[in-house]
């Protein structure tokens, strides 16, 4: 009879054995749900260079360099009614050394573009520089002049044009929405430069 007992005893053993291996399974089922799940609403895999990418094209510092009217129109974007800040571009910088964007915003004349030249050398890289405006597109209404360039992409090499008479605001930020683009997929993109 203890035999029969003890037979009975393994029984129940292995079927309490089985019962809790399927639940043990069950609930690893449902943690690996949930986790699955938990990684796909909250982690984000990308390579290095796609994440520098990204937080190079939410940081642009533009440089304040503003020849000529045009830089009214890059002031306005600054301010409440338009509010570049929204896009993480409101920083301006006084310096060429901490700013990564330079936006010519009106007339470059001959005898600024050593200077221009200078302030786009002591930009660090990676940097961009926006047109902005006929005038430092083409040379404007001033073109016919002598002492005028008739276009800044013969000095420097422009990433994004803003056409206008002068531009508007929204147009400035549309140009720095058209960079960031740039900046996300360089490789759809591409410009030739004047290197």
């Amino acid at each position: 009879m203890e035999v029969n007992n003890n037979d009975k005893e393994q029984n129940i053993e292995k079927v309490f054995d089985e019962e809790l291996f399927q639940k043990e399974m069950e609930l690893n089922e449902i943690d690996n749900n949930s986790l699955r799940d938990f990684l796909t609403n909250h982690v984000v895999f990308t390579t290095l260079e796609k994440g520098i990418d990204f937080c190079r094209s939410n940081s642009l510092w533009p440089l304040s360099f503003g020849p000529a009217c045009c830089a009214i129109e890059m002031m306005a974007s600054g301010g409440a009614r338009y509010d570049i800040s929204r896009f993480g571009y409101e920083v301006f910088r006084p310096s060429p050394r901490h700013a990564d964007v330079m936006i010519v915003a009106g007339t470059v004349t001959n005898k600024m573009v050593p200077v221009v030249k200078r302030l786009y050398d002591q930009m660090a890289e990676p940097r961009y520089v926006i047109a902005m405006g006929s005038c430092s597109i083409t040379g404007g209404p001033f073109a016919d002049s002598y002492s005028v360039l008739r276009g800044v992409d013969r000095i420097l090499p422009v990433d994004v044009i803003i056409p206008g008479c002068p531009p508007r605001p929204e147009a400035l930020i549309e140009g720095f929405l058209k960079l960031k683009a740039k900046l996300n997929k360089p490789e759809i993109a591409k410009v030739n430069r004047n290197d």
